[in-house]
């Protein structure tokens, strides 16, 4: 809490910490990507079946999921376009969580996200989270054409910039007409990770907060759906003007 005392007025400055979920709800509808199959959630052990198994009134359930790594909002390790790269067993914390992060925003009717976009800007060790605005067609047709993505330039752009991790609120970082893939290949190539389908990136700020994105710690996988978040602080100002 900060004490600001001025002619004017006396109020105090208090500092509290909001986080903002940037991951879609994954349910047994979600598709992703068109020619993957959505999840199948189901009970492993129902409320019911578990009864015989505790006392009175006493019930659990376990649920089972069968799903593809490449559903909701994921993560992407090198291991997803090299054999050779690391998988997500592989990764630290420091990869995935608490990165200082900056927010890039995009005009909505840009297709094609060069490296001019990403200039004047400080990048070096940051999680680059691309703000385009394509969220809102989430669970549409419309999301899967004609969405934003990142150039090749803008890849070796940020590369060369030193980033850590860059996130995308579309459905691919790379132009999907493309089969040689070059950003997967140049980021994932320098271990830098990818984050894609975010959303809710309206709600923060260009700079100045912890970027998040955490999988499962899964051996030999490359991909797999994470809870990303940011987490910045809000000052409240409270008090009397004289």
């Amino acid at each position: 809490m900060i004490n600001v005392n001025s002619s004017a007025e006396i109020y105090n400055v208090i500092l509290s910490m909001r986080f903002v979920d940037l991951s879609h709800t994954i349910t047994d509808q979600t598709i992703t990507y068109k020619g993957l199959p959505a999840p199948i959630i189901c009970d492993y052990l129902s409320r019911k079946e578990s009864e015989s198994h505790y006392d009175h009134g006493t019930t659990f359930q376990i649920g089972s999921i069968e799903m593809v790594g490449n559903t909701g909002t994921y993560l992407d390790a090198p291991f997803h376009r090299y054999e050779d790269g690391k998988d997500l067993s592989e990764l630290f914390l420091s990869d995935v969580a608490e990165l200082n992060g900056v927010c890039i925003r995009v005009p909505d009717h840009v297709r094609k996200i060069d490296q001019h976009y990403f200039h004047n800007r400080d990048l070096k060790n940051k999680a680059v989270i691309v703000h385009t605005g394509w969220s809102k067609h989430w669970n549409k047709d419309a999301y899967f054409e004609g969405h934003p993505f990142l150039t090749r330039d803008a890849a070796q752009y940020l590369l060369e910039q030193g980033v850590k991790l860059v996130g995308i609120d579309s459905h691919n970082i790379d132009n999907t007409a493309d089969g040689s893939r070059p950003v997967h290949s140049t980021l994932l190539g320098a271990n830098i990770l990818i984050v894609e389908h975010l959303c809710q990136l309206h709600l923060v700020p260009d700079e100045d907060f912890f970027f998040s994105a955490v999988p499962v710690k899964v051996k030999g996988m490359g991909t797999m759906p994470v809870r990303a978040y940011a987490k910045f602080e809000v000052k409240h100002a409270t008090g009397n003007k004289k």
